[in-house]
């Protein structure tokens, strides 16, 4: 039976509604102002974002935070403007002919000079309408000024537990269209100072003061130790003002690209701060634009003499704009500079000698025994529970050994036997360590230094010779897109092949000949030990009940792996399917997408994505961390790593009617030649069409044409043999697009598109 297409057109406009928010207008934060606050304490911050519209709650991660929306506020249009503007002058002059102070009307009297005039009542809800009107005028920026991302805010109250555990967070707003991305946001230990939230209207022009004007406000005091929290406008300084006494060791620590790690227009593509110590007399008595190689300043200030210090704080550049954030920690606090050692063994116990300013201990003792592979914090505690910043610390399984000096020289040389982690130093500048190692020709040896990774200052270059010296194999920089915030990727790798039996060796040293017990690295010289880690983007998912979307997972491939990689969603609930769920064998990402199920959530949920391999028999599992895809001033993209993954299915909109694929998969292209996919979608409508777009397409691959029938589609797809690359898989992502054109009785006008949803994922290969 043939359904009439009325009841197509109905059921296409249910699927309209149904489906995904175009990408467009995908939910986003830009910031949080303060980016923080103290446990046991309830405050407001500020948000600035992006379709932020509905906005309904915020979340916390972790435990023992508490956060609630007060107030949405969007940019007033030039339209919405003048409007306010007309209703404030007309609420004025209601209000000054209730008060008898309006002005004399110039038009000529029709009634009695004796008859008494009424005057309008004026009320406390008209006052209010004026407060209200007033408040909205006050946030009214020029298209010409503002910045669309950052436009819209939403006022959130937190509230901290008292016995919240003190650290970094993440904050997201979720919205009818689903979660925004996640935001740093610490638990703090110590007073917090904030100045006010910074607004983009432009400030009026300085002039002069009229007489008995209040004097200026003073600068901000601060009573040690407390976190400051402040924006930088464009040339702005923030400075504030505490007290100390000699000898008082005073560290200074900025957060400023630790909360908003990317900016993707603005070079360098994030606030670079800068931070100065002023004595009493005004003159710069210390200052850091940096922590080595963090771009975070971070100091420690030895007080020479009683009295007050200012501190100033602004962008290298006098740049800035809301989304130039900074938390500033200022006080005695213990904080941990670096350490001897970088990581141990499983099953064994580590001495670890940590530096720092105001530790409580320089000595601590690191317990691996019932640890598993990972990095893992290291912290301390003063005498009144001040908990000092993080170090990373690696546990490892596997033979771990010490670097022996001398071992400057190839003739001498630490001999080791592979399979082997070395605990080195580069213990002063000029400094080259050599290991030697026996291998058999056609070996391959792997030889890879973690340091820049763990947070030491280390940038390592790696050479491997032969015996005669001849180099065989060298490495400065190696890029792992999997390591945080880093931009500059300074550890290095090798992987050689042995071209004959005999003693090989490595060396490694800092390539900018610096060194100093400060210097630590871990170096693993072994036979290749294939294995991957998963990134899965985006780290939030929002999706209608019913409806499928986009989801991109990396492979990080490791020590030459090339295997398929096989996904899936372990704990799910029923009801989530991955579509397209695999990364072909030597691909180093993939995109498939996510089907949820009807039923919406009312939380959303946490879900976990596993990937596993085999390898000579064995299985290898790796969990995806979440992570979000940011750009470095207009280019540079790097994964950003979340708490959470989390999925957000809406209640609005259901879809019903499923968009399923009906052809087997995987499709089959032979270049040159054309392939039928066939999918259960009506195309054709009374007034439009239901188009199909290629998302990220594959090179050679294109739409052809699409054939239409009352009960299904087929998609024509090309393959062009001078364009596709033949052996290639992967998945095609279809977006479905509805274009409507004006009905008969309307004007002709051009169509008006509408983005609808997301086909699953469909597998193909490319015939070699």
């Amino acid at each position: 039976m043939t359904r009439p297409y009325g009841a197509i057109f109905v059921s296409l406009l249910l699927l309209l509604l149904a489906t995904a928010a175009p990408a467009q207008n995908i939910p986003h934060s830009a910031y949080v102002y303060p980016a923080g606050g103290r446990v046991g304490t309830t405050f407001q911050v500020v948000l600035g974002g992006q379709f932020l519209d509905g906005v309904y709650d915020a979340r916390v991660s972790g435990a023992g935070v508490q956060a609630k929306v007060l107030e949405h506020i969007k940019p007033l249009t030039a339209t919405q403007h003048l409007l306010l503007r007309d209703q404030l002058k007309e609420l004025q002059d209601q209000k000054a002919a209730a008060s008898g102070t309006a002005p004399p009307s110039t038009r000529p009297s029709t009634q009695p000079a004796t008859q008494p005039t009424t005057r309008p009542k004026w009320t406390a809800e008209d006052e209010a309408k004026i407060l209200e009107i007033r408040k909205k005028l006050a946030t009214f920026v020029p298209r010409n000024k503002m910045t669309p991302a950052l436009a819209e805010t939403v006022t959130v109250e937190i509230t901290i537990a008292a016995k919240a555990t003190p650290g970094w967070r993440e904050l997201r707003l979720e919205t009818p269209n689903g979660l925004t991305n996640p935001l740093p946001f610490a638990l703090g230990q110590y007073a917090e100072c904030t100045y006010k939230p910074a607004k983009s209207a432009p400030e009026p022009r300085p002039g002069p003061k009229p007489k008995n004007a209040p004097p200026e406000p003073d600068m901000m005091n601060v009573t040690l130790p407390a976190i400051v929290n402040g924006q930088i406008m464009p040339g702005e300084v923030d400075r504030f003002r505490f007290k100390a006494t000699k000898g008082q060791r005073v560290v200074l620590a900025v957060a400023a690209r630790t909360l908003i790690p990317y900016i993707s227009d603005a070079v360098p593509g994030w606030f670079q701060a800068t931070v100065g110590v002023l004595d009493a007399k005004g003159n710069e008595v210390a200052y850091a634009d940096d922590d080595r190689f963090n771009p975070d300043p971070v100091m420690c200030y030895e007080i020479p003499n009683d009295g007050e210090y200012t501190v100033e704080l602004k962008d290298s550049l006098y740049r800035g704009r809301e989304d130039f954030v900074y938390r500033i920690t200022v006080g005695a606090i213990p904080y941990l500079t670096g350490a001897n050692l970088l990581g141990t063994a499983v099953g064994t116990q580590a001495n670890v000698i940590l530096k720092g300013w105001n530790l409580p201990t320089t000595n601590l003792v690191f317990d691996a025994r019932t640890k598993t592979p990972g990095i893992y914090p290291i912290t301390v505690a003063d005498s009144a529970g001040n908990i000092s910043n993080r170090l990373s610390f690696a546990v490892d399984a596997g033979v771990e050994r010490g670097e022996q000096e001398p071992n400057d020289q190839i003739s001498s040389a630490q001999a080791v036997t592979l399979p082997i982690i070395i605990n080195g130093v580069i213990d002063k500048p000029g400094d080259n360590d050599v290991f030697s190692c026996a291998g058999h020709a056609g070996d391959e040896i792997v030889a890879e230094v973690m340091a820049r990774r763990l947070g030491s200052p280390l940038d390592s270059i790696l050479k491997i010779t032969d015996a005669e010296g001849k180099a065989l194999a060298l490495n400065d920089d190696h890029e792992d897109v999997g390591s945080g915030l880093t931009t500059h990727h300074a550890d290095s790798y090798l992987r050689l092949k042995l071209p004959a039996d005999g003693v090989y060796y490595i060396h490694v040293a800092d390539t900018q000949h610096k060194g100093g017990p400060g210097y630590p690295y871990r170096l693993r010289i072994s036979k290749p030990q294939p294995d991957f880690r998963l990134r899965v983007v985006p780290s939030a998912l929002n999706v209608r009940g019913g409806a499928s979307v986009p989801l991109t997972v990396y492979a990080l491939r490791q020590d030459g792996f090339a295997g398929e990689i096989a996904l899936s969603l372990p704990d799910a609930p029923a009801g989530y399917v991955l579509s397209g769920a695999r990364i072909p064998a030597g691909q180093d990402q993939i995109k498939l997408t996510l089907k949820a199920p009807v039923t919406p959530t009312d939380e959303p949920l946490t879900l976990r994505l596993m990937g596993k391999a085999k390898l000579d028999g064995r299985e290898i599992v790796q969990s995806a961390v979440p992570a979000d895809d940011m750009m470095q001033a207009f280019a540079y993209r790097h994964l950003v790593t979340a708490q959470e993954m989390l999925v957000a299915v809406s209640a609005r909109r259901i879809a019903k009617n499923d968009m399923k694929i009906l052809s087997a998969t995987p499709l089959i292209f032979q270049p040159g030649k054309t392939t039928q996919l066939q999918i259960n979608v009506p195309t054709q409508i009374l007034l439009g069409t239901l188009e199909f777009e290629l998302a990220d397409p594959v090179e050679g691959i294109t739409i052809q044409q699409v054939a239409s029938y009352r009960d299904g589609s087929k998609i024509i797809l090309a393959c062009d043999a001078t364009k596709a690359k033949p052996g290639s898989k992967g998945n095609l992502i279809l977006n479905a697009v509805f274009h409507m054109t004006p009905g008969k009785d309307k004007p002709p006008g051009p169509q008006r598109r509408f983005p609808t949803g997301t086909l699953p994922a469909i597998p193909y290969e490319i015939n070699p």
